[in-house]
């Protein structure tokens, strides 16, 4: 097949996701064309299979702001003519359904469009009445949609009263990439004397809840010997330092920033920490079970569908510092505990959310839409 992909290139889950689905669709032989406006944080070596077409938005005085939106339907349209495309498979509602819809309309119902809803293209742009309609809209023209947790299903289709069927498909882990690395020698630069190693890694955002984070952790702190790693960065990052300094914790932490290599630096945890108000599926929890890391989360969104509470780590009520810094110090008190969960977790990545499954159900998918076994769009065109 002749795939076209359309993301957000920059950090971020879904980028990550479509980028790591291209890649695995290429290595089955499949030709993948990323039409985005910057090359895919990481799309890494070079592949046969792969094409990278950019999205370039060339300013004119008659328009206020450059006009992406239009750029990126007609380059997706070109790449569809020129490649012919069987799939365009556009990661976020907004703007990519939407431009994939442009797009199908300059070059015909051969082209089908699928869309896959990731998270806060539902669960933050969809509360906006100025855009609820338009991505309602973009929804229903896809020919096949898709979302990441059971949870998205059904906020979309209470929030958007969207009546179409989407299919469950969940984020993965290359289990070829994502597992326990050896950094027994790194583990000694941030935990000298043996500390206990507590991460996060987020966007910094205030959805994240990082004062929580820092809550937590200084509550960890005073029970036993333990260091914090953050990584990533944010509007909320000033907050996390103003914090660890009034408790006098800057010196217990680590600020790694954005990294690329994750599976390495996930490695030298002992608990991933995500104290979150909202996730659509959490693929930060997954990539740390895939790495043998427990998580400590809140009990939201798609997060109980990844973490087994119990299990893989544990899941507590949002807001509830105590109960989460209860949970953490449990896990890194208590060996034995620690080791169950962390074979568990490894054990649940790899077959819950493996890349091979994953991949073969968007190939399934992509095959029966081909043939023509689903529905037309509900929408009537505007």
């Amino acid at each position: 097949m002749n795939i076209g992909i359309t993301c957000y290139p920059s950090l971020g889950g879904s980028g990550v996701v479509a980028t790591e689905l291209g890649k695995l669709l290429a290595e089955r032989g499949h030709n993948v064309h990323f039409i985005t406006s910057g090359i895919p944080f990481r799309l890494g070596k070079y592949h046969p299979n792969i094409f990278y077409h950019e999205v370039e938005v060339n300013q004119y005085d008659v328009f206020k702001y450059p006009p992406y939106d239009l750029t990126l339907a007609n380059r997706m349209a070109q790449v569809a003519k020129n490649e012919h495309l069987d799939i365009l498979h556009v990661h976020y509602a907004v703007p990519h359904a939407l431009c994939a819809y442009l797009a199908k309309q300059m070059v015909g119902d051969q082209l089908k469009i699928v869309t896959t809803l990731h998270g806060t293209d539902i669960t933050v742009l969809g509360y906006d009445s100025t855009l609820s309609d338009l991505i309602r809209f973009g929804i229903e023209q896809s020919d096949l949609v898709t979302a990441v947790s059971g949870d998205l299903i059904q906020e979309t289709k209470q929030l958007l009263q969207v009546e179409r069927p989407i299919e469950l498909v969940y984020n993965f882990v290359d289990k070829r990439r994502y597992y326990r690395k050896e950094v027994s020698e790194l583990k000694k630069v941030f935990a000298p004397n043996g500390e206990k190693l507590i991460m996060h890694i987020s966007n910094f955002r205030p959805v994240k809840r990082v004062p929580d984070v820092i809550e937590v952790f200084r509550r960890v702190h005073r029970e036993l010997p333990a260091k914090l790693l953050l990584i990533g960065e944010g509007p909320d990052m000033s907050i996390a330092r103003k914090m660890l300094c009034e408790y006098g914790l800057d010196g217990a932490t680590h600020f790694l920033g954005k990294q690329e290599d994750v599976a390495e630096v996930i490695s030298l945890a002992d608990v991933m920490l995500l104290p979150s108000e909202k996730e659509s599926f959490g693929l930060v929890a997954l990539e740390a079970m895939a790495c043998g890391v427990p998580v400590v989360a809140t009990n939201v969104g798609g997060l109980p569908e990844v973490i087994v509470d119990g299990e893989t780590g544990y899941l507590c009520e949002c807001g509830d510092v105590q109960a989460l810094a209860d949970k953490t110090l449990a896990l890194l008190k208590d060996e034995a505990l620690y080791q169950r969960f962390s074979r568990t977790s490894v054990e649940r990545s790899c077959n819950t959310f493996c890349h091979e499954k994953i991949t073969t159900q968007y190939e399934e998918l992509y095959v029966r839409l081909l043939a023509g076994t689903h529905a037309a769009p509900l929408a009537k065109p505007i």
